[in-house]
């Protein structure tokens, strides 16, 4: 046989041979894909939360609140729901913002106030009162103070002569509005020149407030730092107030101090 038919013959061999292994590999089935684990999805339930950052004061509106799915373990007491409250969005449509609400922060019950409520008194917690005090650039700060700060109230007072005294009446209270303002401003301003400070007070509080700004030269309001606003705030100068919540009446013969004690009787210090 010639060489040149052997190798055309080898050529046809070696091809048919390549192909009978491509035709095997095409017809052969495919291998199985490993089935991914289906991960099971913990159950949900719409919870009522903020669409943005929400100040105190400020109102609630559609545009301000909507339904989020949530964990339904994870729904804490006081969360409003929509299982429970279907309506809830309509219900709450200019309720006011007692403390500050987050953007996607969930809606308590306890954070807002009727809708019907005036907005200081709903600003108020239970047992507060609000108590109004004059306030210049000078004495306030120099209009740093804002509302929802916390400030200590001194007090001036003229002494003999011509010696002034101060005292820190009231210690860490919450500034509840400048002027009528109780939020921020929009412009994001970080000072507000006002003429009166609203402080949240307790009911003695509010006595000793009141005694104090009839015996004061002047009352200046100290800003704390944020800090601080997890401390106690019932520090108060109740020495101004007598047992029965009355100013103590002082009576000054021949150079001493006679003042009356619980029993009508008469007592001199020196």
């Amino acid at each position: 046989m010639k060489p040149v038919r052997i190798i055309i013959l080898a050529v046809a061999v070696g091809s048919a041979a390549m192909a009978g292994l491509l035709a095997m590999k095409l017809t052969r089935a495919p291998a199985q894909r490993m089935a991914e684990p289906l991960v099971e999805q913990a159950p949900s339930i719409n919870v009522l939360v903020a669409s943005k950052s929400l100040p105190v004061g400020s109102r609630l509106g559609a545009a301000s609140i909507h339904w989020m799915a949530w964990p339904k373990d994870g729904v804490a007491d006081g969360m409003i729901t929509e299982e429970s409250r279907p309506a809830a969005i309509d219900d709450l449509s200019g309720a006011v913002v007692r403390l500050p609400l987050f953007d996607g922060e969930p809606l308590r019950q306890e954070k807002i106030a009727d809708p019907s409520n005036r907005i200081m008194s709903s600003l108020l917690p239970a047992g507060k009162r609000a108590v109004a005090t004059e306030i210049t650039v000078a004495t306030g700060a120099g209009g740093f103070i804002l509302p929802n700060d916390r400030v200590d109230v001194i007090m001036v007072r003229k002494s003999d002569g011509d010696v002034y005294l101060t005292e820190t009446v009231l210690s860490n209270v919450r500034v509840l509005a400048i002027d009528q303002q109780v939020e921020e401003k929009d412009d994001g301003s970080k000072s507000v020149i006002g003429t009166t400070a609203t402080l949240e007070l307790t009911p003695d509080q509010s006595k000793v407030m009141t005694v104090a700004q009839q015996m004061a030269e002047r009352i200046s309001l100290a800003l704390r730092s944020v800090a601080d606003a997890q401390e106690a705030d019932t520090e108060a100068a109740d020495y101004l107030l007598s047992g029965d919540g009355q100013p103590s009446i002082q009576v000054i013969k021949s150079g001493s101090i006679v003042k009356n004690d619980d029993t009508g009787t008469t007592q001199n210090q020196q």
